[in-house]
């Protein structure tokens, strides 16, 4: 029972976790941290992308 993302909802959340992975990945943020941020965007793209709006690297966006 987990929750289903589809359509054009579905779409929208890979175009956003795409730019946020590629804003990460050209940040100024450790290499650590880089690599914990775009693991987390993977693993949990609806929940990471919103704590990665609000505490994720800052200096790319």
């Amino acid at each position: 029972m987990g929750i289903e993302v589809g359509g054009l909802f579905g779409l929208i959340l890979l175009i956003l976790v795409i730019w946020a992975i590629v804003s990460t990945v050209q940040s100024t943020a450790s290499t650590g941290a880089k690599v914990a941020w775009i693991l987390a965007l993977l693993i949990l793209p609806l929940v990471g992308f919103i704590i990665w709006l609000f505490v994720g690297p800052k200096s790319a966006r």
